[in-house]
């Protein structure tokens, strides 16, 4: 048996709220909720992740010091309990039952403006994580009141909202020129690794490095290059030349080498204190040890950083770290630029990404494979490379 909206509120007894305690197939809801949680973002801006178990879909309403997500087709869960961090605008949250929609209503110490499509994310799954709808917002000017129509005609309650179906976006238009540092690897007496053929890492790197540089200026970007020459720098450094040039992104170019003469294709790496598998491991052990050239001063990095970072700090990186790299595997897919076998977004704990900057380091290929290191030193493939990493910057989302 099936209930609707109407069918639910002519039941003798039963309130809106109490739709949440009906069993879920009555609902025949495809989605469910997994989690709540808030939490402080840079710029005082609050934070509010709905997690779900398949993408969700949503409208978003603005009631007197309010924000009120509606997820259609998905299922309360009691058992959520929101997890709620201090500092942020959310003095708590409540779900409800509305038909085979999900209401979420987070009651707000100050009303904020309606939020713009560069204010929404929705992240994909990724380790212990399912879906993920991402709002953030700050204190503002709620709605127009000529917008508010009354919620008792659509959710039963006796609060007013706004309707705005929001549709989800990674594209931006940049109100500013937002800064990317790019890092090519190696560089100086650290070669990286080189192919049978001669062909050195620090070499094809710095190339396409340059190439990216006047193309991402050329596309309305500041971008910096941690070094523009054969120039040797620890790790550190490279990390340090984003925070100082305050980089809303940071891309660390390398070319991977690897035992079998057979593997190739691109991979992509953000930073885990623990690796995702074995072969990131190795990859990263062996990334790392290029400061091992000139020990000096990165224990000393490794401990500041994290001083530096707060947990909070951390996982934001880490969440936004994964959504660019998520993007630029895409990028390089739609591109038609061949990927090693494997996931799309590996993890490893790289020295040159611990930092306040999101980030990722593309492998851009194997030099350890004759026909990959023939394509990495062709001009037309680092401008097929650098056209795809362009894609991806222009497709992040810096506003989350």
């Amino acid at each position: 048996m099936k209930f609707n909206r109407r069918d639910v509120l002519k039941i003798s007894g039963f309130s809106v709220l109490a739709m949440a305690a009906l069993p879920r197939v009555a609902f025949a809801a495809r989605n469910s909720l997994q989690s709540l949680r808030t939490g402080v973002q840079p710029g005082d801006k609050t934070r509010l992740v709905i997690e779900t178990s398949t993408r969700p879909s949503y409208s978003l309403s603005y009631p007197a010091n309010q924000l009120v997500v509606r997820l259609t087709n998905t299922a309360a869960n009691s058992a959520v309990a929101p997890k709620l961090a201090t500092g942020t605008l959310v003095t708590g949250i409540t779900q409800s039952q509305s038909g085979d929609a999900l209401i979420i209503t987070a009651n707000l110490r100050k009303p904020v403006s309606e939020l713009k499509k560069n204010q929404i994310m929705v992240l994909e799954p990724n380790g212990d994580n399912d879906y993920r709808l991402v709002l953030d917002f700050v204190e503002g000017t709620p709605p127009a009141q000529t917008a508010i129509k009354s919620a008792a005609s659509e959710y039963g309650t006796a609060s007013s909202y706004t309707t705005a179906s929001a549709a989800p976006t990674t594209a931006i238009t940049a109100a500013r020129k937002y800064i990317v540092v790019v890092d090519a690897g190696h560089g100086g007496k650290d070669p990286g690794c080189i192919g049978k053929g001669g062909t050195r890492e620090k070499d094809i790197v710095l190339s396409v490095a340059k190439k990216l540089k006047n193309k991402l200026d050329a596309n309305g970007f500041k971008t910096y290059l941690t070094r523009s020459g054969d120039k040797y720098l620890k790790l550190a450094e490279r990390a340090s030349i984003a925070e100082k040039k305050k980089a809303d992104l940071f891309i660390s170019l390398h070319a991977n080498a690897n035992p079998s003469r057979k593997m190739k294709g691109f991979s992509i790496y953000t930073l885990s204190e623990k690796a995702s598998d074995e072969e990131a491991k190795k990859l990263a052990e062996a990334e790392n040890a290029a400061d091992k050239i000139g020990v000096e001063g990165f224990t000393e990095f490794e401990e500041n950083i994290r001083i530096a970072l707060s947990s909070l700090q951390q996982h934001a990186v880490a969440e936004m770290s994964e959504e660019y790299a998520t993007g630029c595997a895409k990028s390089f897919k739609k591109a038609s630029v061949e990927q090693q076998p494997g996931p799309d977004v590996r993890h490893a704990p790289f020295a040159v990404l611990r930092s306040t900057v999101p980030g990722a380091l593309l492998e851009l290929g194997h030099l350890s494979n004759a026909a990959e290191e023939k394509l990495l030193k062709s001009s037309s493939h680092q401008d097929k490379l650098v056209n795809a990493i362009v894609r991806s910057v222009k497709n992040y989302n810096f506003e989350i």
